[in-house]
């Protein structure tokens, strides 16, 4: 055994430890997405995330919320019968979902609102961003998310869908839209983009700033939770491509004013919901102009060939997800003569932050 190993080890060992050695900020705030009230979760400047739960008779207590592969934040109980705890480290910007175990069983965060996500109603918490003023609620005009009931005779029973319309749908009686159907990943489900993305907001803030064309946003459940996770190549799109592209759009495009050709039309997920748009845009190239991968695999020019040309593919993912392969996939497209975008979110994986700005990178080139 040498000495230089060793001491390369022992360095790295410090400055790995270094990293977490920061003095933490005591300047912590209630989340943004607490119920009414509660004081805890919390979050600091430095983007740490501090829990209190109530459990006198616990024996331990565990927040799934914490750095990948630590095992989330243990918390220490105090003679109160509160439980605290905080995270060993920073966490990214944006929307995290996170839940409880409490003596081996997993419970919601009673201080946080639920969002669905992985197969259930999870606890969210939010780290504000540096750059959130694109998603935050403004003095400006908003439009509408309304809930959409629509007959599905493939699957046998009504099915449910979310629709954005811009402001000044209501009151513009002769003007159309173009559409764009953004699907949530696994685990969500129609509520996603809307609750967890405020894809709404996003689009109202674009549109006061004079930076898209106004648009419409359908959003409706995607049949991906019937696959479990860690078998999502068993998954058969064919149920799913035929909701929406015989079911949803028909319906969609009868009772909202649309501009119901494929030049006008979009879609887009993030995700198992990317997954599924390749699937479909490639199966049903007649049908959408506009293709959007988020953190949701790539095309490459073979998979597009001898179909009808896009008039956009947009890809994008996190920089702590696969930057290259994404950046490359667009390049290779570009060369191949196609429209192509590549996004990379900077300093976060997969997960909403990533997503969010991605939409917001990807509105303004639909539909030119």
């Amino acid at each position: 055994m040498t000495i230089k190993p060793i001491a390369a080890f022992v360095v790295a060992t410090m400055m790995s430890v270094s990293c977490f050695a920061q003095t933490i900020q005591e300047d912590f705030k209630p989340s943004s997405l607490n119920q009414p009230g509660q004081e805890y979760p919390q979050v600091n400047s430095q983007g740490y995330a501090r829990f209190r739960i109530h459990a006198p008779n616990a024996d331990s207590v565990r927040v799934s919320l914490g750095l990948g592969g630590r095992g989330g934040t243990i918390l220490t109980k105090g003679a109160d019968g509160y439980w605290t705890g905080t995270t060993a480290g920073p966490m990214d910007e944006g929307f995290h979902y996170y839940n409880v175990t409490i003596d081996g069983g997993k419970f919601n965060d009673p201080g946080a609102k639920n969002y669905y996500g992985s197969v259930r109603w999870e606890s969210g918490i939010e780290i504000p961003a540096h750059d959130q003023d694109f998603y935050a609620l403004k003095d400006v005009p908003h439009g509408n998310v309304q809930q959409i009931l629509f007959p599905s005779k493939s699957t046998g029973a009504p099915r449910r869908a979310f629709v954005y319309t811009p402001p000044g749908y209501e009151k513009e009686k002769s003007k159309k839209y173009p559409v764009l159907y953004l699907q949530h990943g696994w685990g969500e489900d129609e509520t996603a983009w809307s609750n967890q993305g405020h894809a709404n907001l996003i689009m109202d803030n674009l549109i006061a700033e004079g930076k898209i064309k106004p648009f419409l946003i359908v959003m409706t459940y995607g049949m991906t939770n019937e696959v479990k996770f860690g078998k999502i190549r068993e998954f058969k799109i064919d149920p799913f491509q035929t909701v929406l592209t015989e079911e949803l759009i028909p319906y969609v495009d009868a009772n909202f004013r649309t501009m119901a050709n494929r030049d006008n039309r979009a879609m887009a997920g993030l995700s198992m919901g990317g997954m599924e748009t390749k699937m479909i845009t490639l199966n049903k190239p007649e049908v959408f102009g506009y293709y959007g991968l988020l953190s949701g695999g790539v095309y490459a020019p073979d998979d597009l060939k001898d179909k009808a040309k896009p008039k956009l593919v947009f890809i994008s993912c996190g920089s702590k997800e696969r930057p290259d392969g994404v950046k490359k996939a667009a390049e290779d497209l570009k060369a191949a003569g196609y429209n192509a975008v590549s996004y990379v979110s900077d300093k976060t994986a997969h997960e909403f932050q990533t997503w969010r700005r991605s939409l917001h990178e990807m509105a303004p080139m639909l539909f030119k």
